[in-house]
């Protein structure tokens, strides 16, 4: 038979044991508000993943002297809403930007066990209720917000209890997590490494190679060809419309590199062009069939943006940073989009992208790959074949994914559940 319970009164807590109290953070934590500089205090993050060292990603400014102490043992949180889960206890002594607020717990009480409640998604929604800001998705929620906050208050002994259970049973579950992250990084290099061996290797078993004299490519079959990919596609750089006559409504939409992704086309941040097509514009109408890919720096760390072009997209039009290829005679479109969506390509234009601030190859660079081609009749062997594997390993990758989806909401709901007291830690 399960503990009585009581209702808290409070929508994001819900029912609590009878026993348990209910107070305010206020009651539990005061704020620390020494301004330090960074020269004597070392730089700390306030990430999703806790408090570490600053990292090398972050933001930096000259304000060496607007900063935050934060000692060990202090809790931490990021006050925006845009840094939602940003929070934890500190392992050091340190600074922090002033956007986090940073609260030294008082006596009688587990700070392990608030900072799992602190943790769990309800509270993340509450804290940014009592916020303030211009815009719905980007607030700050004070100190004096803050501590306004009710929470559930367990005896001493109870937190200690529900922290200790929820730092073991959630390492499992983490390394289980950690176990899952790890295997689909293994089929996605598998799936990588089919497409390698296929389009270098082919699918008909041992044969006679030859060395070729291109360092990344080795050998490939003898009777296979080596040449630019520009001799047997149509690519064509997309069309630098005016900024200034777009339009977030209506129209013809216009392909960006944000739109082009490994999983296909996504026609979310979408603009349009309203204004006619004329004959200056009708080579970049988009055609189905036709492969789209992505120029800017963003193609080299997400996996190649390379997309097909489906009924469903067009008619849209190319946008600059972005190209259109189109297979000629003697290759088939689905051997080009594997070759460019294989390492190969990607590790070979890797050291040649130019520009500063925005990174990218250019249609040049694209045209001028050196490719390995089979005849037609082989070319239709590997694609069979890798559009069967391909198909088998990304089905593997989704169902690991829905793993970690539900083993993280598990997690969460388990988290909820034993600091609000409605499931008890066995005995």
């Amino acid at each position: 038979m399960g503990r009585a319970m009581k209702d808290s009164g409070v929508e994001w807590i819900g029912e609590i044991p009878e026993e348990w109290n209910l107070g305010r953070i206020g009651e539990i934590y005061a704020e620390r508000k020494i301004k330090v500089s960074d020269t004597e205090y070392p730089p700390l993050s306030v990430t999703m993943k806790g408090i570490v060292p600053q990292l090398s990603t972050a933001a930096k400014t000259d304000a060496h002297d607007d900063r935050k102490l934060v000692c060990k043992g202090d809790f931490a949180i990021n006050s925006r809403s845009d840094r939602r889960g940003s929070c934890g206890i500190s392992s050091y002594d340190g600074s922090v930007s002033l956007i986090n607020t940073i609260l030294r717990p008082r006596k009688d009480m587990n700070p392990r066990y608030y900072n799992w409640l602190f943790h769990t998604s309800m509270f993340a929604d509450e804290f940014y209720k009592w916020g303030h800001g211009i815009v719905d998705d980007l607030w700050t929620t004070n100190w004096q917000d803050m501590k306004n906050i009710f929470i559930p208050i367990p005896s001493a002994n109870e937190q200690q209890i529900i922290a200790s259970f929820l730092d073991g049973l959630c390492a499992q579950i983490d390394s289980v997590l950690e176990k899952t992250r790890s295997t689909i990084e293994e089929y996605k290099l598998l799936r990588q490494t089919v497409i390698t061996q296929a389009v270098t290797k082919g699918v008909r078993g041992e044969r006679l190679m030859k060395d070729r004299g291109i360092a990344w490519l080795k050998s490939i079959p003898s009777t296979w060809k080596i040449v630019p990919i520009k001799y047997f596609i149509d690519i064509l750089a997309g069309y630098a419309f005016s900024s200034d006559d777009f339009d977030t409504n209506t129209g013809i939409p216009l392909l960006r590199g944000v739109n082009v992704t490994p999983k296909g086309i996504r026609w979310n941040d979408v603009v349009f062009w309203n204004k006619n097509v004329d004959e200056q514009l009708e080579p970049y109408m988009l055609r189905a069939g036709d492969l789209v890919l992505g120029l800017d720096r963003p193609w080299i760390s997400e996996g190649t943006r390379i997309s097909w072009v489906s009924e469903k997209d067009i008619p849209s039009l190319l946008l600059q940073r972005v190209c259109r290829i189109r297979a000629k005679d003697g290759i088939l479109p689905a051997w080009i989009y594997y070759w460019l969506s294989n390492p190969l390509f990607m590790e070979t234009l890797l050291t040649d992208t130019t520009g500063i601030s925005v990174p990218h190859i250019s249609t040049g660079q694209v045209g001028n790959f050196l490719i390995s081609l089979p005849s037609i009749q082989e070319q239709k062997e590997i694609v069979v074949y890798l559009d069967e594997k391909c198909i088998e390993i990304d089905a593997l990758i989704t169902q690991k994914k829905q793993l970690l989806t539900e083993l993280e909401n598990y997690k969460k709901s388990l988290i909820y559940e034993y600091v609000t007291g409605k499931k008890e830690v066995p005995s």
